[in-house]
């Protein structure tokens, strides 16, 4: 085996004398790559041109043209093809026409911006040195460099010069968020929520009608410990907002003893007989309140369990609720139909904050 300490021919391992604190020594490469610089510059057709550059030009601007074209068409296709709430295919397509508009909108100024970029704005390539910050006593020259980068882009860009384009350019960008604005100027309901949340289709003479055949409902159909569930007559008329009006006019309809019900003076001829009506919607959260027991004259509403006494106005007994359910005074017409006597005299359902008596 050889000796790793001798210097033999053979051996595994050749000492060298290394001085111990020998100083390092930098290593300076011989295959540096010198820097090339950028390629000569090959003028464009539209640089030596002008015809040509004016084609370009009228280019550009026609881009532009067509993104106003665009927004126009997206603004009349909106009104020209309205949504209708009981036609699902009409939301389609206004979607459709109204995404067209506006993609050609958008993408008008795209491809103007980009075709004016390539084919008139100087192509020359420059460098600007990187610089990690100037001491405070060149922000002289610092403001000074900011107004000759925007000087030179404009010259570079001809913004100034080229009315056609910088004229389209601005009409483009005007017209460009018009869509926008009249979506979201129509997202505003075309009447006052507060009026909607306080009125209803009950009305005085509207008969009380079963849900959801609508057919009416007489007096004497009412008997002790029945419930009806009740809409306005004429509700399945509506050809718009059905399902809206029927929610907050939903009533339920039951018949007590006289002698049960606790009436306040104001309220002594709302009912017909001991026959009484009272909002379905419930006054936490606007769940239907329909369980009715029958021995305590209690209405619970499943959802977090709130608890009404009929014979007490409905006031709330139970549960998170705040306020009774709003009565419809009732009687009947010539022909022993029950109707209403008005609208409710409050809000129904939950409370909210422009809520007043």
């Amino acid at each position: 085996m050889a000796d790793h300490g001798s210097a033999e021919p053979g051996s595994a391992v050749v000492p060298r004398d290394i001085p111990v604190d020998a100083p390092g020594t930098a290593v300076v490469p011989t295959d540096a790559i010198e820097n090339p610089g950028f390629p000569p510059y090959r003028p464009r057709v539209s640089d030596v041109d002008p015809k040509k550059e004016r084609q370009n030009e009228r280019r550009v601007a026609w881009f532009f043209w067509a993104s106003i074209i665009g927004s126009v068409f997206a603004i009349v296709a909106y009104f020209v093809f309205p949504i209708d709430a009981d036609d699902p295919g009409s939301v389609r397509v206004n979607n459709a026409f109204l995404g067209l508009g506006m993609a050609l909108a958008l993408f008008g100024i795209g491809f103007g911006a980009v075709h004016w970029s390539k084919s008139l704005m100087d192509g020359h390539d420059l460098v600007e040195d990187r610089n990690a910050g100037h001491p405070p006593e060149e922000k002289y020259e610092k403001r000074a460099g900011a107004a000759a980068v925007f000087t030179a882009g404009n010259k570079e860009s001809g913004f100034t010069r080229r009315k056609l384009i910088r004229n389209s350019l601005i009409g483009a960008l005007v017209v460009f968020p018009l869509p926008a604005v009249v979506l979201f100027r129509d997202l505003a309901p075309a009447e006052d929520p507060v009026t909607l949340l306080k009125h209803t289709l009950w009305k005085k003479g509207t008969r009380l009608a079963r849900d959801p055949d609508g057919t009416p409902i007489r007096a004497a159909d009412v008997t002790l410990g029945s419930v009806f569930h009740v809409i306005p007559e004429g509700l399945e008329d509506l050809e718009h907002g059905k399902l809206e009006e029927k929610a907050k006019a939903a009533v339920l309809l039951m018949r007590l003893k006289p002698e049960d019900l606790e009436i306040s003076e104001d309220r002594k001829d709302w009912n017909y007989q001991g026959i009484v009506a009272y909002s379905k919607i419930c006054t936490h959260v606007g769940c239907p309140v329909a369980l009715y027991e029958q021995q305590t004259h209690h209405l619970l509403c499943p959802c977090h369990q709130s608890q009404f006494d009929i014979t007490k106005e409905a006031k709330v007994i139970f549960g998170p609720a705040k306020r009774p359910l709003p009565q419809l005074p009732i009687t009947i017409d010539d022909e022993g139909y029950l109707i209403a006597q008005s609208d409710f005299t409050e809000p129904v359902g939950p409370s909210f904050w422009e809520r007043s008596l």
